[in-house]
């Protein structure tokens, strides 16, 4: 390849004696920019090297090879191959904006050859242009110098070849001449690309939306025609006067991966106006106004001056539970508490090699009662005891029906692990009612103990949704916790789960499998869920659809099993503020009890959100199987925008008043398709506050 050929002669001629060489005000104008570009590498393994001489030497020959096979790569056009040098080197490794000796960089040479593909992959991984071309004037300098040398090259080198006798040194000379012709016809490439372009056009589309009170997001696409030079970076202007006089602020964009901005600092209230430009090697183009003109920077808050619901909620709730413990430790029968801090710090003491002393009281095989199993996993891999058991231990031998008020009691008793042995002396006090839920409550607290001090951890986790139960008599309570990979655990055994599940002999028959079995079994499903239930969604607002139904002793909530925390959903824009303006047309709507948008209608077709409303409304009944004629009877729920922190909002869709909560037995004429469980509202609540 050419470009190999110039730095293998280049290499030849440095061990001859210096000879005289054209002047080349690039070259030495860039041997001082060079230096200050250069960004200090030391990602790869410098462990076997000895002396910081021979490591300093490595890396520059390391960093001088990897950007010089990214110049040769966009030199020869070869997208494929600047690809995969992107996907696997940092722009560091790659010293993606540092100089060559022509005082170019990779990006200089993709836009003007006009390699739209290559410089838009370069742009993405956080190509710049050379600091070098300040002016147009300066730029067509360059490239004139630069074409004049290549051919003053090119004659001198012609006449050697012609003039000497072939010889070895001949032949060499010939090389050179053909690197040389190839650099020259590049450079005048160059500089026909760049004579022949002219700026670029507005940017084709420019969307204004509100993103909070004192901001608002743009959002822009490319122009419809660059004029045959790639767009390098954009300009956001933005002003209280439609003709922009005077302009208030701007913002220069040049990471091309997403093309918005968001313009931070506003005054609630006020009308802006919003505009951009995009740019390329020949300048400014002329700018494009928003769609719509101008907003205001709000909240739906501001509508009636409401509060966030959840402010100092997390402290109120600190504060009262700090008032009650404050009130129990003067109880004569918590005189143990004194000594919590000590009991604790041995309870924390204690490691995971419990699980291997003979002594423990897990079991192995359950009986007639209540049980509490603890399900620790890393990646494909479970805790287990020394006999290559699940942990499990006694609640109650004597409780034959779990209530599902006490399961859900526990499930709230997992959010304080570590609050458990003031629990025990809570219910302890309390026990002169002889309550029966109390007792069965108190022995929960005293299987959590146990657990906790055999396995020497305090957090078990999370409760499963639901217990696991046989016809044996046996109900089995599963707690789940994923084991980071930077925690470490003395003398912990590691089963993987495959081979856990196929070496467990079942002591049950396949008709009616003991929980233990139905565990196991199940074990990936439900660490499945586990996982999946911690998932996030991403920033935006979102159309959320409630569906209850209801049990004896419990209701239940309609959600995906792909994110069993959140409720059924679809996305109705990324940004997920709703303005001031947008809250009170969603209050009209419900004054006036219009059924919530699914036809387009003429005289709302300027409202984005009515427009987003629709599409997201329609794409929500087709995912939970209802005909899209009866969400004409549904409602938003217009009392507040469910907000999860910043980044998250819901506006929820409500079925008519009589089938917000399906009743026992009562159908549902609509059956969601697969791909959706319901859990019991608690457990939902829990899940969401996770």
């Amino acid at each position: 390849k050419m470009t190999q050929q110039m730095r293998d002669l280049q290499l030849a001629q440095a061990r001859k004696p210096p000879g005289p060489s054209s002047p080349n005000a690039a070259k030495r104008l860039y041997r001082n920019l060079s230096g200050k570009f250069r960004v200090n590498y030391t990602s790869f393994d410098e462990g076997s090297l000895v002396g910081r001489g021979e490591k300093e030497k490595l890396r520059k020959s390391y960093l001088f090879q990897s950007n010089a096979a990214l110049f040769e790569a966009v030199e020869l056009q070869d997208l494929d191959r600047v690809q995969e040098m992107l996907k696997h080197y940092s722009p560091e490794e790659l010293d993606l904006n540092t100089p060559n000796s022509e005082g170019l960089l990779p990006l200089d040479i993709a836009i003007m050859t006009n390699n739209a593909p290559i410089a838009r992959a370069l742009l993405q991984a956080g190509a710049k242009e050379s600091p070098h071309f300040v002016s147009l004037e300066s730029r067509s300098l360059h490239l004139s110098t630069l074409v004049r040398e290549a051919e003053q090259r090119v004659n001198e080198l012609m006449a050697q070849v012609v003039n000497e006798a072939p010889n070895a040194d001949c032949s060499e000379k010939e090389k050179q001449l053909k690197a040389w012709e190839w650099r020259f016809r590049l450079y005048k490439r160059m500089k026909a690309g760049f004579e022949h372009a002219r700026v670029p056009d507005a940017p084709s589309s420019v969307h204004l939306s509100v993103a909070s009170s004192s901001s608002l997001q743009v959002t822009f696409w490319e122009p419809l025609s660059v004029n045959s030079a790639v767009v390098t970076k954009y300009k956001v202007e933005w002003s209280c006067s439609p003709t922009f006089s005077p302009l208030l602020g701007e913002a220069v964009i040049d990471k091309l991966k997403d093309l918005h901005f968001t313009i931070q600092g506003l005054v609630s209230g006020t009308a802006y106006h919003i505009r951009v430009s995009a740019y390329n090697m020949k300048g400014w183009g002329p700018p494009q106004a928003s769609t719509p003109p101008f907003a205001i920077p709000s909240n739906w808050r501001e509508y009636d001056g409401r509060a966030p619901r959840r402010r100092g909620q997390a402290e109120a709730l600190d504060h009262l539970l700090g008032q009650v413990k404050t009130v129990h430790q003067h109880c004569i029968c918590h005189e143990p508490c004194k000594n919590q801090p000590q009991s604790r710090k041995h309870s924390v003491s204690k490691s995971l090699k419990h699980l291997f002393h003979p002594g423990s009281k897990f079991l192995k095989t359950l009986k007639r009662g209540l049980y509490l199993t603890a399900i620790f996993y890393k990646d494909d891999n479970i805790l287990v005891t020394h006999e290559d058991q699940i942990p499990v231990v006694e609640i109650d031998d004597t409780y034959s029906c779990l209530l599902m008020q006490d399961f859900l009691w526990l499930t709230k008793v997992s959010c304080m692990w570590d609050e458990i042995l003031w629990l025990r002396q809570c219910v302890t006090v309390s026990q002169s009612s002889c309550s029966c839920i109390l007792q069965t409550r108190f022995k929960m607290l005293l299987a959590i103990s146990q657990m906790q001090g055999l396995l020497g951890i305090q957090d078990l986790g999370q409760v499963f949704f639901e217990p696991i139960k046989d016809k044996q008599g046996n109900i089995l309570i599963v707690t789940l916790k994923e084991v980071k990979t930077n925690q470490t655990f003395e003398s912990v055994r590691w089963v993987p789960i495959c081979k856990l599940q196929t070496s467990r002999k079942s002591v049950s028959s396949p008709e009616e499998p003991t929980a233990l079995d139905t565990l196991l079994i199940s074990l990936q499903d439900k660490l499945a869920y586990h996982q999946r239930s911690s998932h996030a969604l991403s920033a935006g607002l979102y159309l959320g659809y409630l569906k209850l139904c209801s049990a004896v002793d419990q209701i239940r909530v309609l959600v995906p099993e792909q994110l069993p925390n959140i409720l059924c959903h679809v996305k109705i824009r990324s940004n997920p503020n709703v303005s001031r303006e947008e809250w009170e047309w969603l209050q009209k709507m419900a004054s006036v009890e219009e059924p919530v948008p699914t036809e387009p209608e003429a005289d709302r077709s300027q409202n984005p959100l009515f427009q987003e409303l629709q599409v997201a409304i329609k794409e929500l009944m087709t995912l939970v199987n209802i005909p899209l004629q009866e969400a004409k009877d549904f409602r938003l729920y217009s009392q507040e925008v469910l907000d999860f922190g910043d980044q998250v909002s819901f506006l929820l869709l409500l079925p008519p008043s009589d089938d917000v909560c399906t009743a026992p037995g009562q159908n549902n004429p609509y059956t969601p398709r697969s791909g959706f469980l319901t859990l019991p509202l608690q457990i939902f609540e829990l899940g969401e506050e996770r």
